[in-house]
């Protein structure tokens, strides 16, 4: 069985396109951020830090009690500035760079618990794909933690790290909430994303 590794979920996008925070959206009985840090907690992640707005900092608090808030004051430069400001909120409580960190985008809902499981049974850096499509979460392991951390804020992670693919039979890993369509696929595909989380 696969040891438990530290997770960072990233909730400080604008939303500008959907109207709403994303990581607020309503899904089951708990929101897109609610689902994702009760996943990584049966998963085994431990510690969980969630990076986000100042602005969402307290919704975020609520919805995930006993996971790390970090704010990144400047979400739009990209999302690689919020994945350092949680490498460096871990690194801070370790007083060392972890070895390995799952990275959970708020808005890619399409895994379950089973999945991160998988994923957590490999050392190295690695994404999920199914039938050529690659998803979300990801983990990034070693020296690509220290490409990251190096990295400018708006750098993309699929340029920086060389992520080994991971197959899952899992369908929904393309799942993307950033628009009104988008959250409707979300809606349609709700008891599918529920089961096993």
């Amino acid at each position: 069985m696969a040891k438990g590794i530290p997770a960072i979920i990233l909730a400080a996008g604008a939303s500008s396109r959907l109207g709403q925070p994303k990581a607020l959206v309503s899904i089951g009985d708990t929101n897109l951020l609610g689902l994702a840090f009760r996943r990584l907690q049966n998963a085994g992640c431990s510690p969980i830090v969630i990076v986000t707005s100042s602005e969402l900092a307290f919704d975020c608090l609520k919805s995930a009690p006993g996971a790390t808030i970090v704010i990144n004051k400047d979400p739009q430069e990209g999302r690689t500035g919020s994945i350092q400001c949680g490498l460096m909120s871990l690194c801070g409580d370790h007083g060392r760079t972890p070895r390995r960190v799952l990275i959970a985008p708020v808005d890619r809902p399409g895994w379950n618990v089973a999945m991160v499981k998988q994923l957590m049974e490999t050392n190295n850096s690695c994404k999920p794909v199914n039938n050529k499509r690659s998803g979300h979460p990801v983990i990034i392991a070693g020296n690509d933690i220290e490409e990251v951390l190096a990295a400018l804020p708006d750098e993309s992670l699929r340029e920086l790290v060389s992520f080994n693919p991971v197959q899952v039979n899992y369908q929904l890993i393309y799942l993307n909430i950033d628009t009104q369509q988008d959250l409707q696929l979300l809606l349609d595909n709700e008891q599918t994303l529920l089961q096993n989380d």
